[in-house]
């Protein structure tokens, strides 16, 4: 049988703790039909044996009594085993009997009937022995729930426990995967599972030898004291050495494990392959719209209004790795691309009618046979096309179709564009992003001495470096400018809830330019396709803000890209 799942013991303090109560409440859950399943798992009758010492007879007695065990599970094999021999010799003989049995139809018909009898009883034997498994099976499973609720408990306690690695994706990732990797081996080891007092027992044993051993090696010493202050010095330089070198070597293998991670773990080729598969659907997409008249005839005007055909090849490759948890090839990714794609374009049309006139002349003869002209205003129906191109923005869809984790890998993968910013150089691919560094400044000091400013940018700045994510609302998926405002603020003393840039504006009182103060927000609009305000960020003074751009980190309003879309300062409300 498979080693069984832990039975965690939790002290009060775990069970009422807010964070770890409901993890609690499932593992104890988990534990209980794990242990009821265990108890319908059949039962068999072993004898033991008991030696004990008699001593007024000097004798050693032997006790025999039964002792109920778990009867061992069935072989897969058994009935396969058992049966194969006469399986085969049955299958050799329908063969032969099916050679020369082609002009008899009566021998056919007996022999179909003996046939299925035969592979009936080999069904039932199967279903007999399906049912008599039934029991491992429920237990296995009902282990496999306990080993994933005592996960997450002891995920869930290394969070509340060590919070810092939680503030960005990767941390998170990480700290999850360790404490999968101690359970697993504590479960092998059997540390959760009463072999403590084995270990106490090898604990005092393996003491007393290596007193005596030390008792030994002292009176050693003493003869060869000279010889062993060389040594000892010796020794410690290389305790020093090695500890230096096992600091590096921890550094270094976390740094190759975040670099590993971070990075895309399919091939060039499929890569590569699915940019060009997509590309491909826009530049069809594009000749529909350049041959759209040639295409679509019978109307009278045709009007366009389209946005821009284009993607970042970048966001691509991340939404496919993070949607398929790691590695992909492009057959596997295909249905993905066209699902990507009629969700980021839409083309549509638009047909109006309207009644024109036209004037029509006639020349009329009159019955003395004069000649002249006439004029009328005849009717017409005229048609528009009006053909429409929207682009939602590959960047925007990953917040609509992917759950939190998937986001927060997204946004992983796009912080660091895969480690390969040479898959998608600029050269060739004009739309492809570029890792950023964020742009540095300095505080003053006497600016931070305001507490409510101080509590906002001690908030702020943690993320600084972050990914600018669409519809990002928390260190785990990572920010979009309204998103980070936000989560700094509801950090910081107020409690507004997840806000819209224009909702901040509207909770916010309009303070003039000259009256502005670090704290601030400071509001934007126009700077893409949408009504009202459509951009937030925190001011710091001195021209300065802080906001989720790309990446998350300082601006100076005093560009002309700033001030032409500029709408107001607002300021909130004491929490």
């Amino acid at each position: 049988m498979e080693k069984r799942a832990p039975r965690l013991q939790f002290t009060k303090e775990e069970q009422t703790d807010p964070v770890l109560k409901e993890s609690v409440r499932r593992v104890q859950k988990a534990a209980a039909k794990a242990d009821r399943a265990q108890t319908k798992i059949p039962k068999k009758k072993v004898l033991c044996k008991q030696r004990a010492f008699d001593k007024p007879a000097g004798k050693t007695k032997v006790r025999l009594y039964f002792e109920e065990a778990d009867k061992k599970k069935p072989s897969k094999l058994t009935h396969a085993v058992r049966d194969a021999p006469g399986n085969a010799v049955l299958m050799r003989f329908h063969r032969e009997i099916r050679q020369s049995e082609d002009e008899n139809v009566g021998v056919e018909a007996a022999h179909k009937s003996e046939e299925t009898a035969e592979t009936g009883g080999r069904l039932v034997r199967s279903a007999h022995r399906s049912h008599k498994l039934k029991p491992y099976r429920e237990s296995a499973k009902a282990e496999k729930r306990l080993d994933h609720a005592n996960l997450g408990y002891l995920q869930k306690k290394a969070a509340r426990d060590n919070p810092q690695p939680s503030g960005n994706p990767f941390a998170h990732w990480r700290q999850k995967r360790a404490v999968k990797k101690q359970y697993a081996a504590a479960k092998r080891a059997g540390q959760f599972t009463g072999s403590a007092g084995k270990a106490a027992k090898n604990t005092a044993k393996a003491g007393k030898t290596a007193a005596r051993e030390s008792r030994r090696a002292a009176a050693f010493v003493g003869r060869h004291r000279n010889s062993f202050l060389i040594v000892a010095g010796v020794f410690l330089v290389l305790v020093l050495l090695l500890n230096v070198l096992s600091s590096s070597s921890v550094l270094l293998e976390g740094a190759l494990s975040g670099v590993t991670a971070s990075t895309y773990p399919s091939t060039d080729d499929a890569m590569l392959g699915a940019e060009t598969a997509y590309s491909q659907k826009e530049t069809d997409l594009q000749n529909e719209i350049d041959h759209y008249q040639e295409q679509h005839p019978g109307y009278d005007e045709y009007h366009y209004t389209l946005d821009k055909i284009g993607h970042d090849p970048y966001v691509l490759v991340s939404i496919l790795t993070a949607w398929h948890g790691g590695e992909w090839t492009l057959d596997e990714v295909r249905d993905m691309l066209s699902t990507l794609f009629s969700k980021e374009y839409q083309l549509t049309q638009t047909v109006e009618t309207e009644t024109r006139y036209r004037t029509e002349t006639d020349t009329v003869t009159d019955p003395d046979g004069t000649t002249h002209t006439e004029t009328r205003q005849v009717p017409y129906t005229y048609t528009v096309c009006d053909v429409k191109l929207h682009n939602e923005d590959l960047s925007h869809l990953p917040v609509s179709i992917m759950n939190e984790d998937q986001l927060g890998v997204y946004s992983m993968y796009m912080s660091t564009l895969g480690n390969r910013p040479d898959l998608f150089p600029t050269s060739a691919y004009p739309s492809a992003s570029t890792v950023k560094k964020p742009t540095e400044y300095d505080i003053p000091p006497e600016e931070m001495t305001d507490a409510r400013f101080a509590a906002i940018m001690t908030e702020a700045q943690k993320y600084i470096g972050y990914p600018y994510v669409w519809g990002g609302s928390s260190p785990k998926t990572s920010f979009d400018c309204s998103g980070y405002v936000s989560w700094v603020i509801n950090h910081s003393g107020w409690s507004v809830g997840r806000l819209s840039a224009q909702d901040l504006c509207d909770i916010c009182t309009s303070v003039s330019p000259a009256d502005a103060k670090p704290g601030d927000l400071v509001f934007f609009e126009h700077t893409y396709d949408t009504d009202g305000v459509s951009h937030v960020g925190i001011y710091v003074g001195n021209g300065m803000m802080l906001a989720a751009g790309d990446p998350i980190g300082y601006s100076s309003l005093n560009t002309s890209y700033w001030q032409s879309h500029f709408y107001m300062f607002g300021r909130l409300q004491n929490p």
